[in-house]
């Protein structure tokens, strides 16, 4: 597991991917504090990390990334840590327009090509 302190290449992604899923790399974003954990079997443990580094919750939305995908393809808003009735998220999906967002532009800023 690890918070990623500066960007990765598609090629690094794809072996931690190799370390775990093959062809997936499940990660956590804090859309406040512009951070990114990935290298975990779980969200929660991602989740976890973020938290005792002082992250906030409410904060916090598990994702995958595909390493194989390309576009809208490449990101899935999917995790267990997502559904929060509390604020605005009754599914496993990331709901907010907002959040969806602010993680693509994370993405986008620590994953490059």
């Amino acid at each position: 597991m690890q918070i990623l302190q500066h960007p990765i290449s598609r090629t690094e992604l794809a072996g931690i991917a190799r370390n775990t899923f093959g062809d997936m790399v499940k990660a956590v974003a804090d859309v406040k504090r512009s951070l990114i954990a990935v290298d975990a079997d779980l969200h929660a443990d991602l989740e976890r990390l973020l938290l005792e580094d002082g992250s906030a919750q409410e904060d916090l939305w598990g994702f995958n990334l595909w390493v194989e995908e390309d576009g809208e393809d490449f990101i899935e808003y999917d995790s267990l840590i997502n559904i929060r009735s509390w604020q605005g998220n009754p599914s496993r999906y990331v709901e907010s327009s907002e959040a969806r967002d602010a993680i693509k532009s994370l993405v986008n800023e620590f994953i490059t090509e």
